[in-house]
């Protein structure tokens, strides 16, 4: 079943109201919410690597109230341990039996915050939820149910006593962004209500998260042309092979591509997926899979540089629009 033109208005005019609200917390960053929004409907996961203050915690919060589910927020520290990210079993000596006591990540959305202070083994204990959007304790599985989104943060100034993230977990977050800082207007605009402290308790909710899951399941039907298809896939090819590159996109990146690129296509009032899409997404969503080759970093290749290259190399397809 293919989505139509009139499901596709209503997801637009859905999605904008969920922006809309979130944008009543965390102003002036509307195409970042976009993103995360749309990661969410992918059912995928973000990284934000920004400084300190910039509202990482207060997007969380904003979602939460506006899907009307929940949130959590974990402090990864270099002493947290994977058992305080997932939950531990503990033997109930009224009952006799042991009884899983769930951890902050069985929550609707969590906030990973400064991921890369804790240790690697600490790390890994999002790898499974992040992928399977469950967690196994004791060989019991644990569902950690529809919507599930991690938020991770960086900072990228102070890289002391961290941990840097391995290829194998970046290759696990849908998109990498940043919400930097507000311009002057909306600092101005955030200082007048600097008296209130946390603006998404204010928020209302917009839908419930069993009608987000029903959005996520909408916007999968969202058609893709085959040329468009071919197009992505052509661009993977190309960041394999391009000389600056050791490890290019993955499988799994290339698959991240095309499912949020349906939710951006029906956020935009669309059935389906132009190459536009693709070209809009291709930084947020590939950047941070690419590993430089040492002397082309050195010579100040980014991936960004890689990003734009392929782009500009790779001739877009004229999609028909519709199936």
């Amino acid at each position: 079943m293919t989505m139509t033109a009139e499901q596709a208005a209503w997801f637009q005019g859905t999605f904008q109201r969920l922006v809309d609200n979130v944008d009543k917390a965390l102003q002036g960053k509307r195409e970042i919410v976009s993103l995360v929004l749309s990661s969410m409907l992918a059912e995928g996961h973000v990284l934000l690597e920004d400084a300190p203050g910039t509202g990482k915690t207060s997007l969380a919060k904003a979602l939460a109230a506006t899907v009307q589910g929940t949130n959590s927020r974990i402090q990864f520290t270099p002493d947290l341990l994977p058992s305080d990210v997932t939950g531990v079993t503990i033997y109930d000596q009224q009952s006799h039996t042991f009884e899983f006591h769930r951890g902050p990540v069985f929550a609707s959305i969590v906030l990973a915050d400064e991921i890369n202070r804790a240790s690697p083994k600490t790390q890994s204990a999002l790898l499974e939820v992040m992928e399977e959007s469950r967690v196994t304790i004791d060989g019991v599985a644990h569902e950690a149910g529809r919507p599930f989104l991690v938020i991770a943060t960086q900072n990228p100034i102070e890289q002391a006593g961290t941990y840097k993230l391995p290829e194998a977990q970046l290759d696990r977050f849908l998109i990498k962004t940043s919400l930097g800082y507000p311009d002057l207007a909306v600092t101005e605009k955030i200082l007048a209500g600097a008296s209130d402290r946390n603006p998404s308790a204010h928020l209302s909710p917009i839908i419930t998260t069993s009608a987000v899951a029903d959005m996520a399941d909408l916007a999968a039907t969202t058609h893709v042309e085959p040329a468009v298809l071919s197009y992505a896939a052509q661009l993977v090819e190309a960041t394999r092979n391009d000389p600056a590159i050791r490890l290019g996109v993955s499988v799994r990146g290339a698959i991240a591509m095309v499912r949020i690129a349906k939710v951006w296509a029906a956020s935009q009032g669309r059935h389906y997926v132009l190459p536009d899409d693709i070209k809009a997404l291709a930084r947020p969503v590939w950047m941070h899979r690419l590993l430089l080759d040492p002397e082309a970093e050195f010579a100040g290749t980014t991936p960004e540089t890689v990003i734009s290259r392929v782009l500009d190399s790779i001739a877009a397809p004229q999609a028909r629009s519709a199936a």
